[in-house]
């Protein structure tokens, strides 16, 4: 389906040729006969395999702004990890802009919400959600037609468009390669180092405290603006800071009711409305 995808991150522009247009329509139907033929116990089947458990922890991660300073190791470690190049982000920094003013550093990976409108568009259901809160992707199931990508309000979602890259040019500065490639023509997306907590969890380690089980991107932070755990454990790292924090905010929660996993310390100089809505 993907044989003719152009070298390049770049969206190639298309020439509405009838070719074109009838591989567009012979995918979707394609995926629609694949989401019709999928067992309706996919997900039980999926947790299972995972040794998830709908009793079990519910992951989160809480940034604090105050102390990110825009030095983007979140995003190399992330890029090294997962084997991307220097053109696929799953988490990127931002430099945003207050309602004073004051400029700030923005950090952003997939929110894994629960509410996740990428799970609620996918015909195929290669996008579904854990019982542990953590949004996956099934690059076997993917058919590469991009619904989850345009439904993300936080466009924290990259499609591949080439062949996969044989090293990160961010390895092995910011770490190794611990993700197999993903074929080409799929949708990626962070997922919180999933490999991590599983096998992490499997060796009695505990993510958000033990490195090796924890996000590749709150270990590389250099300052501790990121805290990762679990969000039904009053101990764990980023229940703590929940609690601590006099003000914690979700990225356009009240707008968009998704209940994203993934928690903002803002910053303290700002009285009101502390991120903009733009």
């Amino acid at each position: 389906m993907t044989d003719d995808i152009e070298e390049t991150n770049e969206n190639p522009r298309d020439n509405n040729s009838r070719r074109d247009f009838l591989k567009l329509t012979g995918a979707i139907a394609g995926a629609t006969l694949v989401a019709q033929a999928l067992m309706p116990n996919t997900q039980a089947k999926r947790n299972e395999s995972s040794g998830v458990s709908e009793n079990g922890p519910k992951w989160g991660m809480s940034i604090d702004i105050n102390k990110c300073i825009g030095c983007k190791y979140c995003t190399y470690a992330c890029q090294a990890v997962n084997n991307l190049a220097d053109d696929m982000a799953y988490c990127v920094v931002t430099t945003e802009t207050m309602v004073n003013g004051t400029e700030y550093f923005l950090s952003r990976p997939c929110m894994h919400c629960d509410e996740a409108p990428c799970v609620h568009v996918c015909m195929v259901k290669a996008t579904y959600k854990r019982d542990d809160g953590i949004v996956m992707m099934d690059y076997d199931l993917c058919v590469g037609c991009r619904y989850c990508q345009v439904a993300c309000p936080y466009d924290a979602r990259v499609f591949n468009w080439r062949k996969p890259i044989e090293t990160s040019p961010r390895s092995p500065d910011f770490g190794l390669v611990e993700v197999p490639n993903r074929p080409r023509g799929v949708v990626e997306k962070c997922t919180f180092c999933v490999h991590r907590i599983d096998s992490g969890l499997e060796r009695g380690m505990v993510p958000g405290v033990d490195a090796l089980a924890t996000p590749a991107c709150v270990t590389a932070c250099p300052t501790g603006a990121r805290a990762f755990g679990d969000l039904r454990d009053p101990n764990s790292p980023v229940s703590k800071i929940l609690e601590e924090s006099n003000t914690i905010l979700r990225l356009r929660e009240n707008e968009l009711s998704t209940s994203p996993s993934v928690y903002y310390v803002p910053p303290t100089d700002q009285v009101n409305n502390p991120f903009t809505e733009s």
